[in-house]
């Protein structure tokens, strides 16, 4: 069989959605969780606005080059959407744990809900996203080792030791990446849905779709000749 095993991976994705043209006012009273004055007589209208996705920002920062002078500009692009919260087994690379919030939610929130606890190993990998004090706590509680990325110190250099470290530990985080690249550009995942509930389901489908063409890649390994 397949167990959960060699410890786990965490990210998080963000799954577009349709844009909202919505008011300021609208957006206002959406993140208010109360429903615009505008749309409660007009129940067709309503029906057709999604008030759970949210906005967000994805960063993408500029490289230095070998002389350590920055050419390029950090990029902002907004988006617009939910986001698919999950952990992978580093063993087989299955999809052990997810969850489904809006696009701005932060990642480092959902580390306790998508860690599988039948993994027979007790690592957790994860981007610098989910380092913080309190989930370095859970971790230790709860009996798993945290090989979380380490932040860049304030105002100062990161150690050669430090970044060495990070290094070793993005090669190994790097497989949950080929999980979300593989429902993004072969599956074409977009939440076409309206409300969380819904995108849920279509999010959740796209998890164990992905596992079943996993399984498939497995078993085409083991098959004989």
């Amino acid at each position: 069989g397949y167990l959960a095993m060699g410890g786990q991976i965490v990210d998080a994705t963000i799954v577009a959605a349709p844009k909202q043209r919505n008011s300021d006012a609208e957006k206002a009273d959406i993140k208010a969780g109360k429903v615009p004055e505008a749309w409660k007589n007009k129940p067709d209208k309503l029906r057709q606005k999604d008030s759970d996705a949210r906005w967000t920002v994805k960063f993408s920062k500029a490289k230095a080059d070998e002389e350590g002078k920055t050419k390029q500009r950090d990029i902002a692009v907004p988006a617009f959407g939910y986001k698919n919260h999950a952990s992978i087994d580093r063993r087989h690379g299955f999809i052990r744990g997810w969850n489904v919030t809006g696009a701005s939610a932060y990642d480092g929130a959902q580390l306790c809900n998508v860690l599988d606890k039948t993994n027979t190993g007790s690592t957790v990998w994860a981007d610098t996203a989910y380092r913080s004090k309190k989930n370095e706590a859970w971790l230790e509680k709860n009996g798993y080792r945290s090989d979380i990325h380490h932040k860049k110190p304030k105002g100062r250099p990161m150690s050669d030791a430090t970044s060495r470290a990070n290094g070793r530990r993005s090669k190994i985080r790097a497989f949950v990446e080929h999980v979300f690249a593989h429902q993004k550009s072969r599956m074409g995942l977009f939440v076409r849905t309206i409300g969380i509930a819904r995108a849920r389901t279509k999010i959740g489908m796209a998890n164990l779709a992905y596992n079943l063409t996993r399984f498939v890649w497995h078993q085409g390994r083991t098959a004989p000749a």
